[in-house]
């Protein structure tokens, strides 16, 4: 999985980021790559010339739906809801998670125990060790990585499922079951990030 850093008004620059679990002491560092195993169009329900996905997308939901690209982490607004609802693909409105199967994970990137029917996991051998891509069934957008690291949330439905979706929270929109407006996971760009637990650097112990 890659993260996109930007560093100007059109300046896009990728980076990897790791699978962390928030509790665990060991990290495991994702093999950096582009997901990009097959077309995102040939084979779908739903297709779209790219000219067409510009128009439709804005360009962060572009750069993450159909070019494979990764928001920053915590700088989706979706990365800590919390209510009841559903989280569907903001390219095509396909169902893609329910709230009863997102847990905190600590790594700043929603994440899901399981994903519903429209989610698509692309095979690959490399699953164990780096995580495998996770599309929108319906259209063949890019949702983000699926880890096999479930065991390391104690306490949490990853636990038992042993898996977590790690989720780009551009890629979708929260539809709340209370029937208030739906949220676009969408980040913005010059937003001040939050640093992830994982990423920030050790503190300094001084003894009196």
């Amino acid at each position: 999985m890659l993260v996109l850093v930007l560093g100007g008004a059109a300046a896009l620059k990728v980076v990897s980021r790791r699978a962390l679990g928030a509790t665990a002491a060991a990290t495991a560092a994702a093999v950096p790559r582009i997901a990009a195993a097959k077309d995102r169009s040939e084979g779908y329900a739903v297709r779209k010339s790219e000219r067409d996905w510009q128009g439709t997308l804005s360009g962060p939901e572009y750069f993450v739906l159909r070019s494979g690209g990764t928001e920053p982490p915590n700088s989706s607004p979706l990365v800590h809801e919390k209510r009841d609802g559903e989280f569907r693909c903001a390219g095509c409105g396909a169902p893609l998670f329910a709230s009863t199967a997102k847990f905190e994970s600590g790594t700043g990137w929603p994440s899901f125990s399981a994903g519903l029917p429209d989610v698509a996991v692309e095979p690959t051998f490399l699953e164990l060790l780096s995580g495998t891509e996770i599309r929108c069934g319906k259209c063949g957008g890019h949702l983000g990585d699926r880890f096999l690291d479930g065991a390391l949330f104690p306490g949490t439905s990853a636990m038992l499922t042993g898996r977590r979706y790690c989720v780009d929270g551009t890629a979708v929109v929260f539809h709340p079951a209370d029937g208030s407006p739906p949220v676009r996971g969408e980040f913005e760009p010059n937003k001040p990030r939050e640093i992830p637990e994982w990423a920030r650097p050790p503190g300094i112990k001084v003894s009196g």
